[in-house]
């Protein structure tokens, strides 16, 4: 316990940024401040469990508490179902399904045979209530409502494709009222199926903040994957407890947003056991608890505005390269700054726009659009020469018209007056000589 709370120092000590209102360049008027609510929940922070629980001081979430614990917000988790052990879920989950096609139809059964508790665990972290008396693992957001919508990975019983389930978990999650959306899973590929375009569309439309875990490399993803690498989803890279990335934990990608813990996280199993975890799947729904503080804190923003708060209140660590970082992305989540600062607004999600990538990525697939056409308008036209008559081939010992006009006829009609002067010459001077020799030569 004592090196659990000196750990959560040790996180809590990183600076804070010098100025929580750089903004990017589609700025607008400022938000208000949150104003401080109710006293908060029960919480004892000498328990065992909350004394674990280091996030609790080193993010920012005890301070966030003064001003609101999520009520009014609806977290929906995408994941093996969120079982029904008792206390910390009691009054929490909302509504559920399955799109596995084989837990049960209020998504409340785990699936699958590899950690079927993993939507517990996550959804403890978001949303989990704690005992009446102050005691018990506490989630970010603990008076937040859950959507409980279980899903099938693969190697579970499931017999639907994996990324149909997606399409439908996330259609149903948006149709129920979701305002944040929590995706702990990774599919170890940058691209991701066609029809995932047009469901986290339809998250997106309908302003849903949608957070995605990173991966961790000690499940052999050395690189983030879709859904991480989606425009528009805030993406969740993992620290230890000194604020450090995560060798094990977390992996690295330019799409990352923020960091969140992700080692020696706890979670409550289906079976209300606590159990010790590790991986950006637990980072994802700390922060996904704190987007709902946000929503709930500031009701007139969008989730566009709600990312912008989340990233631009981090945290940023020392080893932080540039901003945003691949290992820490904008920097360590900070709720209590996230909840009260004075952030100027935004005009679009600086996590990305889905739907311009797909009109710039998509284009060589999109149906060709109709040509309009314009109405025909006669054009007068001047007649054309005539055509001239082509001359066939023939052969060249015979005479051709042409040759005739311009060869033969000219040069019969210098050669024939040149053949009757010769001959008149000709019989001229015979008769020259013939008279001659008539003549008698005198004496």
């Amino acid at each position: 316990m004592t090196a659990a709370i000196a750990a959560s120092a040790v996180f809590a000590a990183v600076p804070a940024p010098a100025s929580a209102a750089s903004a990017t360049s589609t700025l607008q008027a400022p938000t208000e401040t949150a104003t401080p609510a109710a006293p908060p929940i029960p919480d004892d922070p000498n328990d065992p469990a909350r004394a674990m629980e280091y996030w609790l001081d080193g993010a920012g979430i005890r301070q966030a508490w003064n001003v609101t614990r999520g009520k009014g917000v609806k977290i929906a988790v995408i994941d093996t179902g969120i079982g029904k052990p008792p206390v910390i879920f009691d009054g929490a989950v909302a509504d559920g399904t399955d799109v596995s096609g084989v837990g049960s139809a209020d998504g409340r059964t785990p699936v699958g045979v590899r950690d079927p508790n993993h939507g517990s665990w996550v959804a403890s972290l978001a949303a989990g209530r704690g005992n009446p008396d102050g005691t018990g693992m506490i989630g970010v957001a603990p008076e937040a409502q859950l959507l409980s919508v279980s899903l099938g990975f693969p190697g579970s019983a499931s017999t639907k494709p994996f990324v149909d389930q997606v399409v439908e978990a996330m259609k149903w999650a948006v149709d129920h009222d979701a305002d944040v959306i929590n995706l702990s899973f990774t599919t170890n590929t940058l691209d991701w199926d066609r029809s995932w375009d047009e469901a986290f569309l339809y998250a997106f439309e309908h302003d849903v903040v949608v957070i995605v875990a990173a991966g961790n490399r000690g499940s052999g993803t050395s690189m983030i994957g879709a859904p991480a690498t989606i425009p528009g989803v805030l993406t969740v890279g993992g620290v230890d407890q000194t604020g450090v990335a995560s060798r094990g934990a977390s992996t690295q990608g330019i799409t990352i947003g923020i960091s969140a813990p992700s080692e020696s996280l706890l979670g409550v199993s289906a079976d209300g056991t606590l159990r010790s975890w590790d991986g950006t799947s637990g980072a994802a729904p700390i922060v996904a608890g704190a987007a709902a503080l946000v929503r709930a804190a500031h009701p007139d923003l969008d989730a566009a505005n709600v990312i912008n708060r989340l990233i631009r209140t981090a945290q940023p660590v020392p080893d932080m390269a540039r901003t945003p970082d691949p290992l820490y992305g904008y920097g360590l989540l900070d709720a209590e700054a996230a909840v009260t600062a004075s952030i100027p607004r935004v005009s679009s999600n600086p996590m990305g726009d889905l739907k311009e990538w797909i009109r710039v990525y998509r284009r060589a697939d999109a149906p060709e659009q109709p040509v309009p056409e314009q109405p025909a308008t006669p054009v007068a036209v001047p007649p054309l020469p005539p055509v001239e008559r082509s001359v066939e081939a023939a052969s060249p010992l015979l005479p051709t018209e042409e040759s005739l006009r311009y060869g033969t006829l000219p040069l019969l009609a210098l050669t024939v007056p040149g053949i009757l002067v010769a001959l008149g010459v000709t019989a001229a001077a015979r008769r020259i000589r013939s008279e001659r020799g008539r003549r008698t030569p005198t004496p």
